[in-house]
């Protein structure tokens, strides 16, 4: 009989085993990639058909001039010089090959289209986004340079600075997926979900099941997450699914097989809402790598806020007008002019919630990080994943360590991505010799987003110190002034710090030498990864 039963087990390990190649061999991703793949054997196709033509004297004139053309184009585009010499190096190193792929990837209309739209939205929506002149004035008095930060956000992207808001520091994923079902129980009128990742499983199964329960009740529920999740966290007919329980649901720029600019252009942002009273952002999205239910990279150090008050209105506006970015727009007031939530917090300081997008040449992200950095008098402390740096950034952490502010950046020890580690490691030297103290996080993987300066000023939300959250992304964040939680993120910092390893040179020289050798190859073309 045990013998039996172990032949059974044998034969339905071996069909799980098929089913898995199968699933491998056929899956979406697989077909994805085969497509892409596709696209660049026809374009190395081109290439070597246009090249033969090339020794013809007209052929290689016309074609200098072409490339000479396309690089003075690209030369006056208004971006960083680190993305457009990482296009101008394949143009002219990959005759042909290089102009061509240029051509097709990067000169395409959909992310104007998009950024189009998301102005109009904002400019529908600036009534919802006025600023209490009262409040503006009480900062300027307070502290001028964090009223040069909200000034800022709110002429170029339309984000005041509030009151009356309580914000809550979640320093780990364990600790936000607490709150987070406490806060979604209470909810009376509507729940918004912006989300990069969401990945079924302990933590978005019971969000879930929460939900289920809201719509039922006669909440309205909405969840938009990125298109990256069609690869392998989602089915795709996921949406459709959350219809039939009575959740509205959209998929943010669902990944397709072409070649595109755009294809880079993700939702990374983490966005919740309940009643317009209550939202939270950080660096943590819904699922159990997050809040440690399942290990990846050792131990996964990641934060959150929750907002409660005025403020809240600000993140209210941002997933109305991304959910809106495709289709026709909303009753706004329906969500913003209707008061759900009166309650008073006598709370100090000052709050700015606001929003960066990849399509409208403005680094929102980057210059506050940057206003942070050359403001500082006393500390810089900054939790990040990534340290992929542009000239203006490296030069801003350098020029902070010279002047005697005390930079200390948290990284990982264990990566996600060997190449984004390998990239990190290549600024290191120059920053440690300027004075910046690196640290690596021993038990695991840091995933948290955060800059804390003199502990008056601070930055929660969704934004790496890399080219793809500063440049390419969609991203979210709260700018924060004289809250009583900046010192919570402050101790923080200092208990993680605890559990870090100091990088100095000794460790930078005993690096093996493929990592250093892979890591200087990959800066050159760093701003397109």
């Amino acid at each position: 009989m045990r013998e039996e039963t172990n032949t059974t087990e044998k034969k339905l390990s071996v069909e799980k085993g098929k089913q898995g190649i199968l699933k491998v061999i056929f899956g979406r991703t697989t077909i994805l990639i085969a497509l892409l793949l596709f696209q660049l054997l026809v374009l190395f196709w081109l290439f070597s058909v246009l090249a033969q033509y090339i020794d013809t004297v007209y052929i290689y004139v016309l074609y200098q001039v072409f490339v000479a053309v396309l690089v003075l184009y690209i030369v006056n585009q208004e971006e960083n010089p680190a993305f457009k010499l990482a296009w101008i190096l394949p143009v002219l190193i990959f005759p042909v090959f290089g102009a061509l792929f240029y051509v097709f990837v990067k000169l395409q209309p959909n992310s104007a289209l998009l950024n189009r739209r998301l102005r109009r939205l904002e400019e529908k929506t600036r009534d919802f986004a006025q600023q209490d002149e009262q409040v503006m004035a009480k900062l300027n008095r307070e502290h001028p340079g964090a009223a040069g930060i909200a000034s800022y956000l709110l002429n170029r992207e339309c984000y005041p600075v509030y009151e009356n808001t309580a914000v809550k520091y979640l320093p780990l994923g364990e600790d936000k997926f607490a709150e987070l079902k406490i806060q979604l129980k209470k909810a009376q009128h509507f729940i918004f979900l912006e989300y990069f990742i969401i990945e079924e499983g302990e933590m978005w199964d019971t969000v879930l099941d929460i939900l289920k329960e809201k719509v039922r009740e006669g909440v309205e529920v909405r969840m938009m997450y990125d298109g990256t999740n069609t690869l392998s966290k989602l089915p795709p007919g996921y949406p459709r699914q959350m219809k039939e329980l009575g959740i509205h649901c959209k998929v943010f720029a669902p990944i397709r097989p072409f070649l595109s600019t755009s294809q880079n252009n993700r939702d990374h942002r983490k966005i919740l809402v309940i009643d317009g009273h209550t939202a939270f952002t950080g660096g943590i999205n819904l699922a159990d790598e997050y809040i440690n239910k399942v290990v990846r990279f050792g131990h996964w150090k990641d934060t959150s806020i929750m907002v409660q008050g005025d403020a809240v209105r600000s993140f209210t506006l941002m997933f109305l007008r991304m959910w809106d970015i495709d289709s026709k727009s909303d009753d706004y007031s329906r969500y913003l002019e209707v008061p759900h939530f009166t309650e008073t917090y006598r709370t100090s300081g000052f709050v700015a919630p606001y929003a960066d997008s990849p399509l409208d040449n403005e680094q929102v992200g980057e210059q506050v990080y940057l206003n942070l950095l050359y403001s500082a008098r006393k500390y810089v402390h900054i939790m990040t994943p990534y340290l992929i740096l542009d000239q203006e950034m490296t030069v801003a952490l350098k020029y902070a360590a010279k002047r005697g502010v005390d930079v200390k950046i948290i990284m990982p020890h264990i990566p996600d991505k060997w190449y984004a580690f390998a990239l990190a490691k290549t600024y290191y030297p120059e920053l440690i010799r300027a004075g910046v103290q690196i640290f690596e996080y021993t038990p695991g993987f840091v995933h948290a987003k955060s800059f804390v300066v003199d502990s008056d000023q601070a930055v929660v939300g969704t934004i790496n110190l890399d080219f793809r959250s500063l440049y390419l992304h969609f991203e979210c964040a709260a700018f924060l002034c004289r809250t009583s939680c900046i010192y919570d993120i402050e101790a923080d910092f200092q208990d993680t710090l605890e559990k870090c390893q100091k990088i100095t040179m000794e460790d930078i020289k005993k690096e093996k030498l493929l990592m250093k050798a892979a890591g200087r190859l990959l800066r050159l073309f760093a701003p397109l990864m």
